[in-house]
């Protein structure tokens, strides 16, 4: 079953921290785990040039989906 971001945790720097997922919270670094086993709809995991992974949108037609644009929790 995929699940999907709905809504999103962001520490004081703007960066995402946790997501929540059906209702449940998760941090990033888990939710990474789970988009690498393609288990979160709409999400790909990229890798910075400092290494770091993190969580991106797939591209599309529009930035309403975007994880900085989701509602925060």
């Amino acid at each position: 079953m995929e699940m999907r971001i709905e809504k999103v945790r962001k520490n004081n720097e703007g960066d995402i921290t946790d997501v929540m997922l059906n209702g449940n919270i998760y941090s990033i670094d888990q939710a990474i785990m789970l988009a690498q086993d393609g288990l979160i709809e709409g999400v790909n995991v990229a890798r910075a040039r400092s290494g770091q992974e993190y969580l991106r949108s797939n591209p599309d037609e529009t930035a309403e989906n975007n994880l900085d644009n989701l509602p925060q929790f």
